[in-house]
């Protein structure tokens, strides 16, 4: 009897230990995030381009790692080299992660033109099987194949990646918004457990990013709806407090 109960509490302590949240690893970015988004999540990221939606896939990859989440990434935006380049220039270092097997990343930058929709859709599916335990697999981005997929497609999509999920694997999609018409975001946007909206604003004489943080079901806290911030090479995502943005 006294070790069954040793085994349970052992099996407490290792769970309590467990990450709960995708952290960014920045914390007031954390905080404006209600304390960063729950493990098990599907998370949309979408904005406009150059509005910082792969600053903060990164920032929130190297935060995973550095909590002892495994990470899958599949880029068609970079090739390996590229990828590991730009996490340098913001001084988010993961090569060793990456010698370790802590992180894998695959191009598909040469062959998304050769794949259809339904076949990306498809190998994606079929990867989720392949990683046990609870990894972060983020895609950056969906863009090409989801304009040129029905939204039934995306949608079809986007439900199984959900059941996945339900599972205690987190799912990131990066799509910038031209990719889904009014209508059809809303219905993506509600199978999703978090949104962050990006976009530019012109504020005064100056060009900013900014975040809303659209919904994070289930987070600890009150999330923060609007974060405007810059991106400084080797610093990173800096906030930019409300009274320093000027008209």
């Amino acid at each position: 009897m006294a070790g069954s109960l040793l085994d349970i509490d052992e099996v407490e302590d290792q769970d309590s230990l467990k990450p709960k949240v995708i952290s960014t690893g920045n914390t007031e970015v954390d905080k404006k995030m209600g304390g960063g988004i729950p493990v098990g999540s599907l998370i949309l990221i979408e904005g406009e381009s150059d509005a910082g939606k792969s600053v903060l896939t990164q920032q929130m990859i190297w935060g995973s790692l550095y909590d002892g989440i495994n990470v899958v990434l599949y880029t068609t935006e970079n090739t390996v080299k590229s990828f590991i380049r730009q996490m340098n220039s913001l001084s988010l270092e993961v090569t060793d992660f990456l010698l370790l097997g802590k992180l894998k990343i695959f191009s598909i930058m040469a062959s998304k033109a050769q794949l259809s929709p339904a076949e990306v859709f498809s190998i994606l599916l079929t990867d989720l099987e392949s990683y046990p335990g609870t990894p972060l697999i983020v895609v950056d981005s969906l863009t090409t194949f989801i304009t040129h997929s029905s939204i039934e497609e995306t949608m079809t999509f986007f439900e199984i990646c959900k059941q996945y999920c339900d599972r205690g694997t987190t799912v990131m999609m990066v799509v910038n918004s031209y990719a889904f018409g009014e209508a059809d975001l809303a219905r993506v946007r509600s199978i999703c457990d978090a949104h962050l909206s990006l976009r530019n604003e012109e504020v005064g004489d100056r060009l900013i990013k900014v975040l809303e943080v659209a919904k994070v079901r289930g987070a600890q806290m009150s999330t923060g709806n609007i974060i405007s911030f810059d991106v400084e090479p080797m610093l990173g995502i800096k906030i930019i407090p409300v009274s320093k943005v000027s008209v």
